[in-house]
């Protein structure tokens, strides 16, 4: 079962830095130079210097990083925590739905274990390339510097409730708006007698990794390298519940580009043969809601007219996919990867990991507009993936196809860092 502790952090010093807002970011992976340049001009100390970092003399960033983090500590803008402590979050938001929601979890570490039943499972397939980026930072900073989102089940919300009984009416430790308005709140918890509530209710559940997939490789490779027993052999985690009415998936829509005209009659063809489509009265209505059918939208630059395409039969599924389980034979992501992508198209797993003659987009506006302006050939857009199928799916032993699902928002980085060595 999962082993989840509470951490001797380090942190930043909220008196030297001005506040927890101007030393925070967004995860590396979504941030491109420009920001990361606006993020150090918020202050010297932003984490992006760290957590993405660059040099301007072609020496080793690893290297700058490590350096950058022991200036830190030793001018006093990080400090570590001596009582181990848990740190509850609240992060109120407007999902793209436009709905406002609030979601609660909280930071902790957690211990590093294979995948597998009862400890740790995942739900996306990942990558070489950033694995082994992060991989490179971990070894030159030895430290966690951004939390992997993780869920786990707890019905009677158990941990939420001892947590919010050591925080309810008192301050923020700290407190953060990112860009798109989400307010995060951040708490410490030290008191033994909630540590152990928190941990007694945590003793028996089952991790699934929500986002973060590759730095929790990373983790398991570094842990092995080191070898023996310590603090490496724990990851920084930002937990939250299952069950927690704030926990929303939303989509990611597929976006396809040159396209020959062989390849747009396969479309076409495979489009008539396996789906009824249907005719939309606006763009607007091309993302399908969340439903228990198989529905896409669909788009393209030549037509230009919106379209609902519904899986003519769950037995094409089938028939398609007869070496994957059900829960994954019933994910639209799965069967346009199968069928459009892969079947139609032509692409191999390669093509689709790396982005060739394939795109993705979160925002409905942003993928009609890439088709439409001709940046892309067709858009196919995706439904909201219950949180239960993601479950269904990882607890089968599957990992569902890339970018299946968009956990919003984001956990910040710079909340807190977990140290792997003493």
């Amino acid at each position: 079962m999962a082993d989840v502790r509470p951490l001797r952090a380090l942190h930043y010093a909220l008196e030297k830095t001005g506040g927890l807002q101007p030393v925070v970011a967004p995860p590396y992976d979504v941030i491109y130079r420009e920001g990361r340049s606006a993020l150090l001009q918020q202050s010297p100390y932003n984490v992006v210097a760290v957590d993405l970092p660059l040099t301007d003399d072609g020496g080793d960033p690893y290297q700058h990083a490590a350096e950058t983090l022991a200036r830190w500590r030793a001018e006093g803008a990080l400090v570590q925590d001596e009582a181990p402590t848990f740190w509850p979050l609240q992060q109120a938001y407007v999902g793209p739905d436009g709905r406002p929601r609030t979601r609660r979890g909280f930071l902790a570490r957690v211990r590093v274990d294979d995948y597998g039943p009862g400890r740790i499972r995942p739900h996306e397939r990942t990558h070489p390339g950033p694995k082994e980026d992060r991989l490179r930072l971990t070894r030159a900073t030895r430290t966690n510097l951004s939390p992997i989102f993780a869920l786990f089940s707890d019905p009677e919300q158990r941990v939420w409730t001892a947590l919010w009984s050591a925080t309810e009416g008192t301050a923020p430790w700290g407190e953060t708006q990112d860009p798109d308005g989400t307010v995060n709140r951040l708490w410490r918890v030290e008191d033994p007698a909630v540590i152990a509530a928190v941990q007694a209710a945590t003793a028996d559940t089952e991790l699934l990794i929500a986002d973060g997939h590759h730095r929790y490789e990373t983790a398991r490779v570094y842990a092995e390298e080191i070898g023996g027993e310590g603090p490496h052999r724990y990851v920084l985690m930002c937990l939250v519940a299952l069950e927690d009415p704030g926990l929303m998936v939303f989509p990611t829509h597929r976006l396809v580009r040159n396209l020959d005209e062989t390849r747009w009659t396969e479309l076409r063809r495979t489009i008539d043969a396996d789906f009824i489509m249907t005719p939309l009265d606006d763009v607007q209505q091309l993302p399908p809601p969340e439903n228990d059918r198989i529905e896409l939208g669909y788009i393209d630059a030549r037509d230009r007219r919106p379209y609902r395409l519904t899986l003519r039969d769950l037995e094409i599924a089938d028939s398609a996919m007869p070496e994957r389980s059900q829960p994954y034979r019933r994910l639209d992501t799965a069967v346009t990867e199968t069928l459009l992508l892969k079947g139609a198209l032509g692409m191999t797993d390669e093509q689709i990991d790396h982005l060739d003659g394939l795109g993705y987009a979160r925002d409905d506006q942003e993928a009609i507009e890439l088709v439409l302006d001709g940046e892309y050939d067709a858009a196919l857009f995706m439904a909201p993936t219950p949180v239960h199928r993601v479950h269904d799916v990882a607890s089968s032993g599957e990992s569902m196809p890339p970018k299946s699902t968009y956990f919003f928002p984001k956990v910040p980085t710079g909340l807190v860092f977990n140290p792997l060595s003493e």
